[in-house]
């Protein structure tokens, strides 16, 4: 399983991807295979504030439910549609078609995992 390099990553499984002081989070292709056939998927609206370390939404898969985790602190701007009508892109393309809302960023982006660090983490697990 390949790990983007020009990603953050958190130690919950999530991905960040900050441009012009949006950042796109999504959940990355380890947590998706551990999790295995995702059905179900429930992110906040757009307008909604999120706190970096504090729980967004919810996917729910065959084997079990996950919180999800903001990895920033912002205000929701876009919320990817696609994932909640179909969420088995999140299996089957996390990193682009599978990400989950786009946050406009309140603060300073927290320090987070590079690739070769979830790399690491990933292994451990």
């Amino acid at each position: 399983m390949s790990i983007p390099q020009d990603l953050k990553y958190t130690k919950e499984h999530e991905w960040l991807n900050v441009v012009d002081g949006v950042a796109t989070v999504g959940i990355t292709a380890f947590a998706a295979e551990s999790l295995g056939d995702i059905v179900f998927v429930q992110l906040p609206s757009v307008g909604d504030t999120v706190t970096a370390g504090e729980v967004f939404g919810e996917v729910e898969s065959t084997k079990s439910v996950s919180e999800l985790y903001a990895p920033v602190d912002g205000e929701v701007v876009e919320v990817n549609e696609a994932t909640t009508d179909t969420p088995e892109l999140i299996n089957s393309d996390p990193y682009t078609e599978g990400w989950l809302l786009k946050v406009r960023l309140s603060g300073d982006v927290p320090a987070l995992l590079d690739a070769q660090a979830y790399a690491v983490l990933t292994q451990e697990s």
